[in-house]
């Protein structure tokens, strides 16, 4: 089952789909345009990992990790579907990358990595923005790169994971106003779901909630204020959003504002 978290009559509402459109549990039945989609699961940590593709890696001129690199991600970061994306003005390389999120559903701790499915609730789509020039090191990135406020979409469903057959065959493409720039496949992650389960799970406890990034492929190019891009992950759908600039941000930009001063 596909499940969601959307704003609409005043409210936030759990949700699921239905014939195309969006149940609210009390039953009432909404199309898209009359919502606001959010973040279809409230993350708890936020694992992410870098350089988890030997493709991407190669494209940025690293060597591939013998070992996961993996940083940490606050909320603040994500937004939902169909949300805006800032830009700042000083950035003159910021790109998406398309990534299956893993999301766990109970407590679990010194994993075994065959066991490790059985504390995976769900997958859902992240596109984690990267804005580059902020780049640090080998062991990146730091707060400045991926930790910035809209850039961390994600949704627009969270589905099960009994509806996921195989999370280890599925295709990601992202498309940059309506043209394929990204594609390929979770078969080519470095560092597996039940891997990364398992070794997380060796040092610390990971709970309810709590979501694993699991990187991205090749193919990522730089996109700038008024471009929409839509990241897609097969089985989970397509989560869209649009790059916008600081103007945007700016209250002292808005020309109505100008106009009551």
């Amino acid at each position: 089952m596909k499940h969601a978290r959307v704003a609409c009559f005043g409210a936030i509402h759990d949700a699921v789909e239905k014939d195309g459109q969006i149940e609210l549990l009390d039953g009432r039945v909404v199309s898209e345009d009359e919502v606001v989609w959010l973040p279809p699961i409230e993350p708890r940590t936020t694992f992410v990992l870098a350089l988890n593709y030997s493709d991407h890696a190669g494209e940025l001129a690293f060597k591939a990790p013998e070992e996961p690199l993996v940083f940490l991600k606050g909320a603040n970061a994500f937004i939902g579907h169909n949300a805006q994306t800032r830009r700042p003005a000083d950035v003159t390389y910021m790109h998406y990358e398309c990534e299956l999120a893993v999301v766990i559903g109970k407590k679990a701790k010194n994993v075994k990595h065959e066991d490790a499915y059985d504390y995976v609730k769900g997958y859902t789509i992240a596109n984690d923005y990267a804005l580059r020039d902020y780049l640090e090191n080998y062991y990146r990135p730091n707060l400045r790169v991926k930790n910035r406020d809209t850039c961390t979409p994600l949704g627009p469903w969270f589905v099960d994971a009994a509806d996921i057959e195989d999370p280890m065959n599925l295709k990601l493409r992202t498309y940059v106003n309506g043209e394929l720039k990204q594609e390929g496949t979770t078969k080519d992650m470095i560092f597996d779901i039940p891997f990364l389960i398992e070794y997380l799970s060796s040092f610390m406890t990971l709970d309810e909630n709590d979501i694993i990034l699991t990187g991205t492929p090749k193919g990522t190019v730089d996109v700038v204020a008024g471009d929409e891009v839509i990241t897609e992950v097969e089985g989970l759908g397509q989560l869209k959003n649009t790059i916008v600039g600081d103007e945007v941000f700016s209250i002292k930009s808005n020309p109505v504002y100008s106009a009551v001063k």
